[in-house]
């Protein structure tokens, strides 16, 4: 599809058709994984919405009046925003998958996302962004949990 054509493929798009390309991977994928799919794919979805839950609420924390009190909240998004991703992508691959660095990785994931979380819940009431990120952070930190007790 040319360049100019491929933003209108996508309109109308949901966010469980991005979760169907996953499951769409996974189905077809060569390697047969050990792990559950709904609870991986689970894990793949949180860990990618809370990255752009981060990513925005930081780019929020930054456009607020009282910037310098937000510094710190920013700081724990942009953490969490990156360890997010990261997990997202090495829970994605299956071929010769090292368990031992994914439970690592899953458990650095569940760390920053309660960091962020506790920071983002203590101005939640008074930002919504930071109410939203919160909730972004507990729904990973929860998946990231169940796939880690697999």
């Amino acid at each position: 599809m040319p360049a100019r054509e491929w933003p209108h493929a996508i309109i109308g798009k949901t966010s469980e058709d991005s979760m169907s390309y996953i499951k769409q991977m996974f189905d077809t994928h060569p390697v047969n994984p050990s792990s559950d799919h709904p609870v991986t794919i689970e894990c793949i979805t949180a860990s990618y919405s809370c990255a752009e839950a981060c990513n925005a609420c930081a780019d929020a924390c930054l456009g607020e009046k009282e910037v310098a009190q937000m510094i710190g909240c920013v700081r724990d998004c942009n953490d969490c925003a990156d360890i997010c991703l990261a997990t997202a992508r090495v829970i994605s691959r299956f071929t010769r998958t090292d368990f031992t660095l994914a439970g690592a990785q899953l458990r650095a994931c569940i760390q920053a996302c309660e960091v962020s979380g506790a920071m983002c819940d203590s101005h939640g009431a008074q930002m919504e962004h930071c109410r939203i990120c919160a909730e972004a952070c507990r729904r990973c930190a929860a998946a990231c949990a169940a796939l880690l007790a697999q």
